[in-house]
């Protein structure tokens, strides 16, 4: 064999073995990167928190009843806020008539006694519930992440 002829079969063998490490090299590193030293895999980096709008339904107005269902001269007052996703805001402000009559309806069953012993975080939650019921017998999903309270009076 010649001189000329080895010196390829050698390059081309030096290349292979180039290759074979650089490539070794390339998946031992993003197999190893994803896991700690330990072994065990390395929690990415938490997304950032979307970034939330809020639209307000003021002043709903509920009448409350009386401790044996009769009509008595007491009332809730409630300031709805959603929390809403910029690109569902204008859907969410579209929503509020349906939204207003969710609430009123949820709140209207209340008596003024149950109502004086709910916290705002009572009065949220079942609005959540109101509205995740009445979104989903329209199978549709609700335009907001959340309704929050904003002002809650009971007289």
């Amino acid at each position: 064999m010649s001189k000329a002829k080895l010196g390829i079969i050698v390059g081309v063998v030096v290349l292979l073995l180039a290759g074979g490490a650089g490539g070794g090299w390339w998946w031992w590193q993003n197999n190893h990167a994803k896991k700690g030293e330990d072994g065990k895999p390395v929690a990415e980096a938490p997304k950032p928190a979307p970034e939330y709008k809020y639209v307000t339904l003021d002043k709903v107005l509920v009448m409350l009843r009386g401790s044996n269902g009769e009509a008595v001269s007491h009332y809730m007052a409630v300031d709805i806020v959603f929390k809403v996703l910029p690109d569902k805001e204008k859907l969410a402000k579209e929503h509020l008539p349906l939204l207003r009559t969710v609430a009123v309806k949820a709140l209207s069953a209340y008596t003024v006694e149950a109502a004086s012993a709910m916290s705002v975080e009572d009065v949220a939650n079942k609005l959540n519930q109101a509205y995740e019921a009445a979104y989903k017998a329209d199978g549709h999903e609700p335009p907001f992440a959340e309704a929050l309270i904003g002002k809650l009076i009971i007289e």
